[in-house]
């Protein structure tokens, strides 16, 4: 079966791409190696997938409408894992327009990729930041999530609004996935497990924000992997006398650990795998940020049979074992 994976560069990505090879799949992934951060994470996550004989690597960016659609034509994927995208809530506050051309205008060109070239099933990446604000916990697919609190959040929302357009309008089977705080080797350096330890490995300060009063629902990255490639295999359709609220073509799903975890009980992991004490500076709530964040994964053990299982200090043991190892590499 041959797929296109987006953001085969990124985090996420890169570990989906390396998955389907191994699983003997044709796999193109896609990435433009923009430097919202250091493009040498992004070419080092590649190599680890540039020795598959199934793996090509096409550098381009996901809001070219013209190379984007030739690419569908040339290829003719069977599958689409779209994964590309401008991350980052803080950061949309201060660069707006690349989540308007990255997560609407490139969601666009792929939704017409896959109407205009028969791709079976999409599956694409939202985000817990659509729910906001929202007081109820867990948060559950069925919750109402029209007041979003950051730009980022807001694209997110419309990433799957587009879809189910998409889905009703075309019948293309599309698949929403709400990742919750993803973590694990090869992490984004703009997120927390990242950021704090770095600085505490190297004796600096760390920010706690909200005076350390909020709760994440930290999820491994090899138990989202699980969940995405476990997914991309059950495709939605019609079923006699199913709801007609919303179109039988569209699914959305929480992928989450379902077990959020205080500031400070993710900061005491990171110092225990360290073997070091934090330095902890704190400071107020900031401008998009949420106090808790809570997956309610009913729709997804359910429909998978899977629920993501990797206690957080076994993962940020695997995190920091990594983040040595690459800075270690870096420094030779």
């Amino acid at each position: 079966m041959k797929y296109l994976v987006t953001g085969a560069a990124g985090f996420i990505g890169n570990y989906v791409a390396e998955k389907l090879c191994n699983q003997g799949h044709e796999v193109i992934g896609l990435d433009n190696l923009n430097d919202y951060y250091d493009p040498d994470l992004k070419l080092a996550r590649l190599k680890r997938i540039e020795h598959f004989d199934n793996f090509t690597f096409v550098k381009a960016d996901i809001s070219d409408r013209d190379t984007i659609a030739t690419l569908f034509l040339q290829q003719k994927f069977n599958r689409v894992i779209h994964l590309a995208a401008q991350a980052g809530v803080r950061y949309s506050i201060e660069n707006p327009m690349a989540y308007i051309d990255s997560n609407l205008t490139g969601m666009a060109t792929i939704l017409e990729g896959c109407r205009h070239n028969n791709v079976e099933h999409l599956v694409y990446a939202s985000s817990s930041s659509v729910y906001g604000a929202n007081k109820k916990i867990p948060f559950a697919e069925s919750d109402r999530v029209d007041y979003p609190v950051s730009l980022y959040a807001a694209t997110k929302k419309s990433n799957e609004l587009m879809a189910h357009t998409y889905s009703h309008l075309y019948a293309l089977p599309t698949t929403g996935l709400r990742f919750f705080t993803v973590y694990g080797p090869w992490g984004r350096p703009d997120m927390a497990p990242f950021l704090f330890t770095d600085a505490v490995a190297n004796d600096r300060s760390i920010k706690v924000f909200n005076d350390g009063k909020m709760q994440r629902d930290f999820t491994y990255i090899d138990d989202i992997v699980e969940g995405i490639v476990r997914i991309q295999d059950v495709i939605p359709k019609p079923v006699e006398h199913a709801p007609t609220e919303s179109s039988p073509y569209y699914k959305l799903y929480n992928i989450g650990n379902n077990s959020p975890v205080e500031l400070e009980a993710f900061i005491t992991c990171i110092e225990n795998a360290l073997g070091k004490k934090a330095v902890k500076n704190y400071m107020p709530m900031q401008d998009g940020d949420v106090v808790r964040t809570f997956a309610d994964i009913t729709n997804l053990e359910s429909e998978i049979g899977f629920k993501p299982k990797t206690d957080l200090q076994d993962g940020i043991n695997h995190f920091v074992d990594w983040f040595k190892d690459y800075h270690a590499n870096k420094a030779s």
